[in-house]
C-alpha cells in the first residue's frame, strides 16, 4: 500500500517508532457471488484489498474509494463484518505500524477488473472454491463477509 502524504508527515516527527492508525479493509463480491482479490507488489501475494483512510475519511467511504484506485471495479459498501486489531506489523525501512482493521463487505456494481495503480500485480475476481493462496486474515475476513451473522470482534 502506498505512504499517504499525512503518514509521511507524522514520520518526519515520529521516526520509525510505532504508529497506531486506522485500516479498512473491502470484501467485494459480484453477483456471481466471486470475490475481488489482487495480487499485491510488494509481495507477490494474492490479497484482499484494502488502505488506510485519510483524514475525516468515512470507513465506507474509504473501502470505496480504495476498491476503485486498485482494480477499476465500483463498488458500495453493504456493511461491517469485522473490527480487529492487528499484530504490530514492522516495514522493510524500520517503521513500525499497528492497525485498527474495519472489514466492510461491499458489492460490486460495476467496472471490470483491472491493475488500477502501482500497488498491484494483478486483480481479478475468484469463485470461493478456487481462491489463490491467500494470507489466513484474508480468509478469515472472506468467510466472515459471507456469514449473515452480526459483526466479529475480538472479544480477548
Amino acid at each position: 500500500m502506498a505512504t499517504p502524504d499525512f503518514i509521511r508527515t507524522l514520520r518526519a516527527d515520529a521516526g520509525h517508532q510505532l504508529l497506531w492508525l486506522p485500516g479498512v479493509t473491502a470484501i467485494v463480491f459480484d453477483d456471481e457471488g466471486r470475490v475481488l482479490l489482487g495480487r499485491r507488489a510488494d509481495n507477490g501475494r494474492w490479497s484482499v484489498v484494502g488502505g488506510i483512510p485519510d483524514p475525516g475519511e468515512q470507513p465506507a467511504e474509504c473501502a470505496v474509494r480504495e476498491v476503485y484506485e486498485e482494480t477499476a471495479v465500483r463498488c458500495v459498501a453493504e456493511r461491517v463484518v469485522l473490527v480487529e486489531a492487528l499484530k504490530p506489523v514492522t516495514f522493510p525501512n524500520g517503521d513500525v505500524c499497528q492497525f485498527m482493521d474495519i472489514t466492510i463487505r461491499c458489492r460490486a456494481v460495476g467496472g471490470e477488473p483491472r491493475v488500477n495503480d502501482d500497488e498491484s500485480l494483478e486483480v481479478g475476481w475468484f469463485a470461493l472454491d478456487a481462491l489463490p493462496d491467500l494470507h489466513e486474515n484474508g480468509l478469515f475476513r472472506i468467510k466472515q463477509a459471507m456469514a449473515d451473522s452480526p459483526t466479529w470482534f475480538d472479544r480477548g
